[in-house]
């Protein structure tokens, strides 16, 4: 099973949201490293949900999550998914 892990960045992004958001993050990412296989993160990038972001130095993702979008690294080793931030979808790719 994947475990989640916050970079500094994103514990900061949090103190931005409302309370109600983070909660609904919360429960979205719990849900998301407790499905969280291969097949399950094809099944979502069929959807659009996950999509790998282009033209970076390291590979991550985006999971989008009602307007919030969620930039995230996997550490296939040591089964952790790295949060490396939260934003809303105007602010997710500056």
């Amino acid at each position: 099973m994947y475990t989640i892990d916050f970079s500094r960045s994103s514990k900061q992004d949090f103190k931005k949201i409302n309370k109600a958001d983070i909660q609904f993050i919360h429960n979205s990412l719990t849900e998301f490293i407790q499905n969280f296989s291969p097949k399950y993160e094809a099944s979502l990038m069929q959807t659009g949900k996950i999509k790998k972001l282009q033209g970076q130095s390291e590979v991550l993702y985006r999971l989008k999550l009602r307007s919030y979008r969620v930039i995230y690294k996997k550490y296939e080793d040591r089964l952790i998914i790295l949060v490396v931030h939260v934003t809303t979808r105007e602010g997710a790719y500056r």
